[in-house]
């Protein structure tokens, strides 16, 4: 029996309509089974931590365990394809970093594109680093710092750990705006013993490295790198006061694969956003010098674009490649 054109336009849209309603149904239960969360970074470093920190008490909310996987390689690339080749129904989740956001600059032939291939769920926090000399280094402040470097161009060295990671590029951010020729000096293993014997003259690192050494009176912190003072050195004044418009901390969220729907999004972001609220958990993200920002998908979509377009002019402009 052939079916007239109306009937059959008829059927398709209820066949549309009943699998629009099964999608929301499914979306509404979410989850009913756990959630990984990988983290592209080794076990240990300060977005592993802040991802264990969050789990315990997002499993709480989801009523499902959330586990923590860590897929190191490639400068957090192989933890970021996981997640961007997951199907998108929020049971594959990516600890996104900052570093995320330089990949395709330092990596052109990557086969995604973090922007568009990850859907922003839930800023956890940022981590502004601390520039950081000797206590023997002659400058006390970073208009003394920028006038030494400009008197003694390509003399002064600065320590991170590899080639476009986060404190490298803060590094080369603050040579380019502040007009300055400083010399990288790349580590495989800490750089801390040669800092202290004035080797290396400064670096751009996690407050926490650096905070025993700087109360003990060993290094001199000149400014971090966040828009305004660090609750954790209070007396120290943010880079942007000398060198306008300079930020370049370590931040940290939630990401899922693009598709992922919108309401499995806003539970996620929700529920994340409840987390690193609570008192408990915000003291101890501060302990690693994380400092919670709460923002919606859409401001953290945004927010990455941003850093995406900030970090790739520096790469570009630096002449980076990976090694």
């Amino acid at each position: 029996m052939k079916l007239r054109r109306r009937s059959f336009l008829q059927l398709l849209t209820g066949v549309a309509a009943l699998s629009a309603v099964a999608g929301v149904a499914f979306a509404l239960d979410y989850p009913t089974r756990p959630v990984q969360m990988i983290v592209d970074i080794p076990a240990g470093l300060a977005p592993d931590v802040g991802a264990r920190l969050i789990g315990p008490p997002l499993s709480a909310r989801l009523g499902q365990s959330v586990i923590i996987e860590n897929k190191p390689g490639a400068g957090g690339n192989v933890g970021a394809e996981i997640v961007v080749r997951a199907p998108p129904d929020g049971y594959t989740l990516l600890m996104m970093i900052s570093g995320n956001a330089a990949s395709g600059a330092l990596h052109p032939h990557l086969t995604f594109n973090f922007v568009r291939d990850i859907a922003a769920v839930a800023f956890v926090g940022y981590t502004p680093f601390a520039m950081t000399v000797p206590v023997s280094f002659p400058a006390k402040t970073v208009p003394e710092f920028i006038a030494y470097a400009k008197s003694h161009p390509g003399t002064i060295n600065f320590a991170s750990g590899g080639v476009g990671t986060a404190p490298h590029l803060a590094g080369e951010l603050f040579k380019q705006m502040a007009g300055v020729d400083l010399v990288h000096v790349p580590y495989t293993s800490s750089y801390m013993p040669d800092l202290l014997a004035g080797r290396v003259q400064v670096t751009f690192a996690p407050i926490a490295t650096s905070l025993a050494n700087v109360k003990a009176g060993k290094l001199r912190a000149l400014a971090v790198t966040g828009t305004t003072r660090s609750d954790i050195l209070p007396d120290v004044p943010p880079v942007a006061e000398f060198v306008k418009g300079y930020e370049a901390s370590v931040w940290h969220g939630v990401g899922a694969p693009k598709g992922t729907a919108a309401d499995i999004v806003n539970k996620l972001s929700r529920d994340i956003g409840a987390v690193i609220a609570d008192p408990a958990v915000k003291a101890q993200l501060a302990g690693l010098g994380a400092e919670p920002m709460p923002m919606t998908p859409g401001e953290f979509g945004k927010f990455i674009a941003e850093e995406v377009k900030k970090w790739a002019n520096v790469v570009k402009l630096a002449g980076l490649k990976p090694v």
